[in-house]
């Protein structure tokens, strides 16, 4: 296949995406469910939006026109998928079948039916790339490797992998700054950033950053709508878990019914917990933040006014080229 049999084959899988009707989708995500309970209706119909935004043709297009992908030796490349949210190692797939290089893929557990599924529908409209991947269980064969995983599997994907190219990524988060003057369209935004996929992906925000003497109140009534996320009975036993935990231990936190907000220089918090942090000026802001770049994925302020943000409610929305930890995942695989 050339190049650009490959980017139509793709373009073509985000129409079909984009085709499926709501029962069609409904049907994909009650097979999911079955497999992954986080994965409901509203989480996998959020992640096949991510994914048609991802196979939009301009945006492709724009994405692959710097590198030279014509000039690639096929290499077999392993790449080890998380499965914390719907499809999260969709654009590693997308990226070493459009590089030209052949695909061993391990899935995660919790994420195969959803990935397994887009791949059939990829093979159905171009045949050809039935011979460029494979799902395995080991990646012995690989040449080159990718992965995703926590700290501790980090480290021994670190030593099992030395001796081969490969790209590792650690655990992150997301952080929103807020300053006490965001609307209420802004905070709902926000909160769209916390709750979307009940907060188990990388770019959910777990943790803000206010100046002295903010107030919640704000962030809970602009997110009162939010509540009905205690109808899953995972959230729901996380909300209740940590809830008492936090009681029991005499932390002081803030709790309208459905999100638990605690102060913490942690970064990661449970599910259902936000943790919070503050801050007295912008150049203490600036120097918090830069002490976690390396375990932060994207952080977010109202209009993304703050240098190297984004704006509220565009944490889930990555684009092509907003790789994951920063590392240019195509700019590996160009030079395999």
């Amino acid at each position: 296949m050339t190049l650009e049999n490959r980017i139509e084959a793709f373009v073509k899988l985000g129409k079909q995406l984009q085709d499926m009707t709501p029962d069609e989708r409904k049907a994909l995500s009650f097979v999911a469910q079955a497999k992954n309970p986080w994965f409901d209706e509203a989480s996998v119909s959020a992640a096949l939006q991510g994914v048609i935004t991802l196979l939009n043709e301009q945006y492709l297009r724009e994405w692959l026109y710097p590198y030279h992908l014509k000039q690639v030796t096929p290499k077999k490349v392993g790449v080890v998928m998380a499965g914390n949210i719907p499809m999260v190692g969709f654009h590693d797939f997308m990226s070493v079948l459009l590089s030209g290089h052949f695909l061993l893929a391990k899935l995660s557990s919790d994420d195969d039916v959803l990935m397994r599924r887009l791949a059939s529908m990829l093979v159905g409209i171009e045949p050809a790339f039935a011979n460029q991947f494979e799902f395995v269980d080991m990646l012995k064969e690989a040449d080159a490797i990718i992965a995703t995983g926590s700290d501790n599997t980090a480290r021994y994907f670190e030593y099992y992998f030395a001796k081969r190219p490969h790209i590792i990524r650690k655990n992150r988060t997301s952080i929103g700054v807020l300053t006490g003057y965001e609307e209420t369209e802004e905070l709902h935004a926000l909160g769209n950033d916390i709750f979307q996929y009940y907060g188990l992906g990388c770019r959910n925000v777990s943790k803000v950053y206010v100046p002295v003497g903010y107030t919640f109140d704000k962030l809970y009534e602009a997110n009162e709508h939010h509540k009905t996320i205690l109808d899953h009975h995972k959230y729901q036993n996380n909300y209740d878990y940590n809830k008492s935990i936090l009681l029991v231990n005499r932390v002081p936190h803030f709790d309208n019914g459905f999100l638990l907000i605690q102060p913490s220089e942690n970064l990661v918090s449970p599910i259902s917990v936000l943790f919070y942090e503050t801050f007295t000026s912008l150049p203490d802001l600036r120097h918090k933040l830069a002490a976690v770049k390396d375990k932060t994925q994207c952080v977010v302020s109202a209009h993304g006014w703050l240098e190297g943000s984004i704006p509220f409610g565009d944490a889930q929305c990555p684009m092509p080229w907003d790789y994951a930890d920063g590392v240019d995942t195509m700019a590996f695989l160009q030079k395999l």
